[in-house]
């Protein structure tokens, strides 16, 4: 098969003038690929230059026939009329690939041809590999270097298995370093990083307290700053404490003109976060005002401060945190729509602790590491002591209300308690206790206002059957079907039954109250 190569005529280098080398015509003369035609682009002006370089290749390679191929261009640095020019040329052509292998020369020509070529390569529109050649070096061949440059599976699968390790980093500096195995977690890392680092649009984090919403935003802030995306700092704020005549301040900054009391300018969440990341943690909770305010900042870039008739602008990257469904907080008031179009781009729910339970062992000892840290000393878990925690931590029944947060104070409360630097079996059923304790505790007065949602006549039910009851419909509403809130509510006694028909169970204790499914959830049996 015949070796083709098309490239420019060097203006500068082919003349010879700083060094023997004349790239046109070295390139021919390279052991190993011999070059059967080559097209010598070249525009009317420099058609003596070209006319020397084919006599030069004559004499050096006589078997190469040299083809002067003559394209005009008014301005050779023009991107669209050196893309245009080498369109047109690729496409009267005529490739025949049965029977000439194509190369296109990289060296000479311009920055901008350079770059028509690749975008021509690349798409196929001129079906070649590139080649690139150098000078000669010191104590190397006189014709000097050839590389072609050839999409082959080796450096392809070099550069995936690169780009895989990149995106492992990343997962894992979204996740604060700890190992998950949960599919729903790993998948969200992997989009999130697509996200984060591609795109500028605002991102909005959905999940129950706890999950984690804070710390991934912090995480996020970080990959971004790895990647060049931003440069500045991520300024967090609490909407549900911006209330009042003072929220537009805190948020839009102040001018001394808006109270004429000196020293009371203030700049502002948002120009605190020009070329940043502005977090902000429960924006439902913000007012109808400020949201509007906001959008117009998100859609504009720009926003008066109070007390200023003259705009400012101010480039961050929104992340944004709400508590429930957004499509819930849009009923009821709490969100605007036009806002909530805006954040629905891009977003992603944290599952809570329970339903990822296979990572709460790697995120235990993570914050046993981190307590470490804090006390200055090591501590561990005796084998027993860690079985035991963790048969209760990832048991079905144990619902972790206050997901992270709760398993993050109970790592610490054990560290803290290890005073020989173990944590032992009794200190874990002591730590179990006060876990109920609590969770007890913070859902007594919930009971009650939850049994009001669906048993009109709650109270005239005893104490027992109420608790019972309570957990039954969180555990319903929980759960994606009949039979997985069923699996999980009887877990332990399914195995001594000779048939493990949970829905069916669930259902008949749902009756003796006069509920079933649908009452209890809204949705038809699963």
């Amino acid at each position: 098969m015949r070796n083709v190569v098309i490239g420019f005529l060097g203006t500068q280098l082919d003349m010879g003038k700083r060094r023997e080398w004349r790239p046109s015509v070295q390139l021919c003369a390279q052991p190993g690929f011999p070059v059967d035609r080559l097209e010598l682009i070249h525009d009317q002006r420099h058609f003596h230059l070209a006319c020397n370089v084919a006599a030069a290749i004559a004499r050096t390679s006589p078997e190469t026939e040299v083809r002067l191929v003559r394209i005009d261009m008014a301005d050779p640095w023009d991107f669209q009329e050196v893309y245009g020019r080498l369109y047109d040329f690729a496409a009267d052509y005529g490739f025949d690939e049965d029977r000439e292998r194509y190369h296109v020369h990289l060296t000479t020509g311009t920055h901008v041809a350079q770059i028509c070529w690749f975008l021509l390569t690349e798409s196929r529109h001129i079906p070649a590999r590139l080649v690139q050649t150098g000078p000669p070096r010191e104590g190397g061949a006189p014709q000097g270097t050839l590389d072609v440059i050839d999409p082959d599976l080796a450096r392809y699968n070099a550069l995936q298995r690169r780009f895989e390790a990149a995106a492992r980093d990343h997962s894992a500096l979204l996740l604060g370093g700890v190992e998950t195995v949960s599919p729903a977690m790993r998948a969200l890392a992997e989009r999130l990083d697509l996200v984060a680092t591609t795109s500028d649009a605002p991102i909005l984090l959905l999940g129950e307290p706890g999950t984690g919403k804070s710390a991934l935003a912090a995480h996020i802030h970080e990959l971004k700053l790895v990647r060049r995306r931003i440069k500045g700092r991520m300024v967090q704020v609490n909407c549900a404490t911006l209330r009042g005549d003072q929220a537009l301040s805190a948020l839009f900054g102040q001018r001394r003109a808006a109270t004429g009391i000196a020293g009371s300018e203030r700049p502002g969440f948002l120009r605190e976060a020009d070329g940043g990341v502005l977090f902000l943690d429960r924006i439902d909770e913000l007012g109808p005002g400020e949201q509007a305010a906001l959008l117009q900042v998100i859609e504009t870039g720009r926003y008066c401060p109070v007390g200023s008739e003259a705009e400012v602008t101010a480039r961050f990257h929104l992340i944004a945190t709400a508590a429930s469904d957004p499509g819930a907080l849009v009923r009821a008031g709490h969100l605007r729509t036009d806002l909530y179009a805006r954040l629905s781009q891009w977003v992603f729910r944290l599952p809570p602790l329970r339903e990822r339970r296979q990572d709460i062992q790697a995120h235990l000892l993570d914050m046993i590491d981190s307590s470490e840290r804090q006390l200055g000393r090591k501590t561990g878990f005796n084998a027993d002591a860690l079985a035991r925690y963790l048969r209760f931590a990832q048991d079905p029944a144990t619902l972790w209300p206050g997901n992270l947060r709760d398993l993050q104070a109970s790592a610490h409360r054990m560290a803290v308690l290890a005073e020989r630097g173990r944590i032992t079996v009794p200190m874990v059923e002591a730590e179990i206790a006060t876990l109920a304790d609590q969770w007890r505790a913070a859902t007594a007065d919930l009971d009650s206002a939850l049994l009001a949602e669906v048993v009109p006549d709650a109270l005239r039910l005893d104490e027992f059957d109420r608790a019972q009851l309570a957990s039954v419909i969180r555990a319903c509403r929980e759960s994606a079907s009949l039979s997985a809130a069923g699996r999980r509510l009887f877990a332990v006694s399914r195995t001594e039954k000779a048939s493990q028909n949970d829905a069916d169970r669930l259902r008949k204790y749902l009756a003796r109250f006069g509920l079933d499914w649908a009452a209890v959830t809204g949705n038809q049996p699963g």
